[in-house]
């Protein structure tokens, strides 16, 4: 019977040992395995997305224009450019 609690004892050792071990690694690790997450997760939507509207993600992206028109003038002043208080 000793025997068998002794079996019981060891095993549940190392039960928590396991516990507390990789709740320390993920502890000390969790920034890098949230961020490696969001990247796949990021990746996975925009494939999806492009996958499931491909001709509407070229037509969103509007095209530059080849040329723009001239300057445009400053506006004729009149008077100063202070107001005068009473």
């Amino acid at each position: 019977m000793q025997k068998i609690i002794n079996v019981l004892a060891i095993a549940s050792f190392a039960v928590s040992a396991a516990v507390i071990g990789s709740g320390t690694y993920l502890y000390l690790n969790k920034d890098i395995l949230l961020e490696d997450a969001r990247q796949k997760i990021t990746e996975a939507a925009t494939e999806a997305i492009t996958d499931a509207l491909p001709g509407m993600m070229d037509a969103a992206m509007p095209e530059l224009p080849d040329a723009t028109g001239g300057a445009i003038g400053m506006p004729a002043a009149t008077g100063s450019a202070i107001p005068m208080l009473p």
